[in-house]
């Protein structure tokens, strides 16, 4: 009976690191260098380098947690740890009902740069975009090993094009592409900043996974500094090569880093860097679809989530119940796009809030966890204080999570009402 609810350890470090990349390097390293130069213009870069310095603390509390107290749960054991099983059940449930529409997105984003490079419509977008889906939940269900290698193969084609994408912009950049450095005013530094934030979101993911590393002390520390170091240095070069060449201004704040891929290649660069769109997608897809497929199988496990989700795949002993979970919501969200009633601007802010309240009550719970380890507390700290300033700016997206807690607070009661029912007429048969 235990063997069925044990998750295999197969994560090695490279499949680790893979997964981390994958996790945080998402679509917005596409979008958002642009859009921080349009709002800051070369100052921009002053704000990536503090959030590149920022990340490493943000990384670092996830990691250092992973390590310690390895499981399923990830954030959401962390928060039962520190402040007890319904807070830790309801931080699990933000993170699980964020992925089922996050990872859409994510599929319609990279399936619309290659649809918008070929010329294809909406009706191709969406094919496309359950393809990814379909990749990210069948290499879930094949395992993590197997997911770890194909994630290996995705951030090495990544990390190929946008090395290949700022060699092929150096040439390109002159100095005067850098004054006034300052064109919009210091404050406008500040307001960038807020931006970037989002692109290094994705550290929480992957801690749903500890329990299956094969070594969670190193493939969780080591591994997720050394994703961090390389995201950084990705992140900055991109954001350097949109300053240097003003791509931004000639390809549109939008599209500046497909501008830069698609010029040396000629009338193969729209087609690879719809493709780079694609690669850059799939790998956010496959790791959130694994974090939130682990997170489902510990609630259910807890007994905090229907006893379905926990149930587990007897070849490949992968949870088949939750993956089936995560089938169902992608289809459904695919389906409310399709049919016109959601757009993906709409689609996009639903997730953020109940992310961010992931993360905070993550650093939170490493406040308390890493009392031992000075350094760990310290980075928890920077951590819950840089994402609790950022989530007012959620707006309406609080809604959200309020919607889910009413609903969790609702069924908890009722649950408790039928336990306790059921254990008074128990009582009065034994009588």
């Amino acid at each position: 009976m235990k063997e069925t609810h044990t998750l295999q350890r197969n994560i090695g470090m490279p499949q680790a690191i893979a997964l981390y990349i994958g996790a945080v390097l998402g679509s917005g390293i596409l979008i958002v260098p642009g859009l921080a130069a349009e709002m800051a213009g070369p100052a921009s870069l002053l704000a990536w380098g503090f959030m590149t310095l920022l990340i490493l603390p943000l990384a670092l509390s996830m990691g250092l947690l992973s390590a310690k107290f390895p499981n399923a749960g990830g954030v959401s054991h962390f928060v039962t740890l520190a402040f007890g099983p319904k807070a830790g059940a309801l931080v699990g449930w933000f993170f699980l009902m964020s992925v089922p529409i996050g990872g859409p997105v994510a599929a319609l984003t990279g399936a619309g740069y290659m649809t918008a490079a070929m010329g294809w419509g909406d009706g191709a977008r969406i094919v496309i975009a359950a393809v990814m889906l379909a990749i990210g939940l069948i290499t879930n269900w094949m395992g993590m090993q197997v997911a770890g290698k194909v994630q290996i193969a995705v951030v090495i084609s990544i990390i190929a094009v946008l090395v290949f994408s700022f060699a092929t912009a150096l040439p390109r950049m002159e100095s005067t592409h850098f004054t006034p450095f300052v064109p919009h005013g210091w404050m406008s530094i500040g307001q960038a900043a807020a931006i970037l934030f989002w692109c290094f979101i994705g550290w929480e993911a992957v801690s749903h996974l500890s329990e299956e590393f094969k070594d969670p002390q190193r493939a969780a520390v080591k591994g997720v500094t050394i994703a961090a170091i390389i995201v950084g240095v990705l992140y900055f070069l991109s954001a350097l090569a949109t300053v240097g060449t003003q791509s931004y201004l000639r390809g549109g704040a939008d599209s500046s880093l497909v501008w830069i891929i698609s010029q040396p290649l000629g009338a193969w660069g729209g087609f690879i860097a719809g493709l780079t769109g694609l690669f850059i997608c799939t790998a956010t897809i496959i790791a959130y679809s694994s974090a939130a497929s682990r997170v489902a199988f510990a609630l259910s496990r807890q007994g905090y989530a229907p006893k379905w989700m926990g149930r587990l795949s007897s070849r490949y002993k992968t949870p088949t119940g939750a993956i089936g979970f995560l089938l169902l919501c992608f289809a459904a969200v695919l389906l409310l796009y399709g049919s016109g009633l959601l757009s993906i601007t709409t689609l996009i802010q639903f997730p953020n809030a109940t992310f961010i309240l992931t993360y905070i009550g993550g650093c939170a719970a490493g406040i308390r966890l890493l009392k031992g380890n000075r350094l760990g507390v310290m980075i928890s700290w920077i951590s819950f204080i840089a994402t609790l300033a950022v989530f007012p700016f959620t707006g309406w997206a609080i809604l959200y999570p309020l919607l889910i807690t009413i609903i969790f607070i609702v069924v908890t009661v009722l649950r408790n009402k039928r336990s306790s029912g059921s254990g008074y007429s128990q009582t009065l048969e034994h009588r």
